[in-house]
């Protein structure tokens, strides 16, 4: 295998399962707080597994979504308006992916597109809206560190986060 690919190969994987993780304590922390609202109500939800699958999915999403160059028209522009950009268009991206799930879904479950469109609405207008919430908000820091990283290379933000700093260093600021 040729070492180049392979090199980048592993940075994805390894980018994959940062990604996957990140969004899973975003999203599994969302989860915990709607089953500790709901047993205050004494209603039962113990759906954890479903963050562990959507932030796999997600990130693979990104990762796709990354790969096809999707995001990079403003990344010449300040850090702010490319973070923002790419947190508005892959939160479109991901909206969009799971309106497809959903539908796909639908449609193993009730056999026609018909009837399949009919049900993707289910889950109702504030779930969504709190889903395109909280995807944003799990999104705006992530964008941050990865378009930092691109910005000033991953190494010297790898360093400045988990490297100790000298005194002198800490205190200039």
């Amino acid at each position: 295998m040729n070492p180049e690919l392979k090199a980048r190969a592993v940075a994805e994987f390894k980018l994959y399962w940062i990604f996957t993780a990140y969004l899973f304590v975003t999203l599994g922390s969302f989860i915990l707080y709607r089953r500790l609202i709901l047993a205050d109500a004494g209603v039962p939800y113990l759906n954890y597994g479903i963050a562990v699958i959507e932030s796999m999915v997600i990130a693979k999403v990104i990762l796709i979504g990354h790969a096809l160059k999707i995001g990079t028209r403003y990344e010449s522009r300040p850090l702010a308006v490319s973070v923002a950009y790419k947190t508005a268009l892959f939160g479109l991206v991901v909206i969009a992916f799971g309106l497809v799930e959903r539908i796909v879904k639908g449609l193993l479950h009730y056999h026609s597109l018909l009837e399949a469109l009919r049900h993707v609405g289910d889950a109702g207008i504030y779930e969504l809206l709190g889903r395109v919430l909280i995807m944003t908000i799990c999104f705006v820091p992530m964008f941050a560190f990865w378009e930092l990283s691109r910005t000033i290379g991953g190494e010297r933000l790898k360093s400045l986060f988990l490297s100790a700093r000298d005194s002198e260093t800490a205190t200039a600021g």
